[in-house]
């Protein structure tokens, strides 16, 4: 950090996050950059957590930026709990939001989309679980979704056994938040094998989810 700004405000903690915010409220692009800087893997997970049929996850993330822009634009710290917890709120609503028009735009159903939150290689207890998936035709409202430990499971056996090795490596790289020509390199393969492992990967969880509609 530039010296000149610590001299500035020599009494901010910045390392939190309701502090920056204000600053940042306030015009100040240091803690504007700092929260952009802290919230970008945040945001980068959350937004490649869907895949939307015809959508680009590019397009994703900057929904998802937008939302955490609109999270630092409306954070009051007398209503809200963290800064965290709104701003996860405000990105998931503006990336289902963006779900949502292009859904209605392309007349594609709602079920088209599916999060893949969870990983059965194993996360750490501040990744993301599978209480993100968005399984359709359980509510209006995608952000209100909610799924029984049984679906949980399934899905979780799903992507053990029906997910080859190499797409098993592919999403589990997908999921850390590294782009096509990373994974590529780490598989050593080319971008088009990433590109092709992930449509065979949502084609075999749709159809498993389907099947589970179908059976219930």
């Amino acid at each position: 950090m530039d010296c000149s700004v610590l001299a500035e405000y020599p009494l901010i903690d910045w390392d939190d996050d309701k502090q920056l915010v204000e600053l940042a409220k306030h015009g100040n692009g240091e803690a504007m950059r700092r929260l952009i800087t802290r919230y970008h893997h945040f945001v980068r997970m959350k937004a490649i957590s869907y895949f939307i049929a015809g959508g680009e996850n590019d397009d994703l993330v900057q929904e998802g930026y937008i939302g955490l822009f609109k999270a630092i634009r409306d954070y009051r710290a007398d209503r809200a709990a963290s800064f965290r917890s709104f701003a996860e709120l405000c990105v998931t609503r503006q990336i289902i939001t963006a779900i949502k028009t292009a859904s209605r735009q392309k007349h594609v159903p709602l079920n088209t989309y599916i999060s893949f939150s969870y990983s059965p290689m194993g996360l750490d207890n501040d990744g993301w679980t599978l209480a993100d998936l968005l399984p359709a035709g359980r509510s209006a409202d995608p952000v209100a979704q909610v799924i029984s430990s049984e679906e949980l499971s399934s899905l979780t056996d799903c992507l053990t056994t029906l997910l080859s090795p190499l797409e098993s490596q592919v999403l589990r790289h997908y999921l850390e938040g590294r782009s096509y020509e990373d994974i590529a390199s780490l598989i050593e393969h080319d971008s088009k094998t990433v590109d092709n492992a992930l449509q065979r990967i949502k084609r075999k969880v749709t159809a498993h989810l389907e099947s589970r509609r179908v059976k219930s």
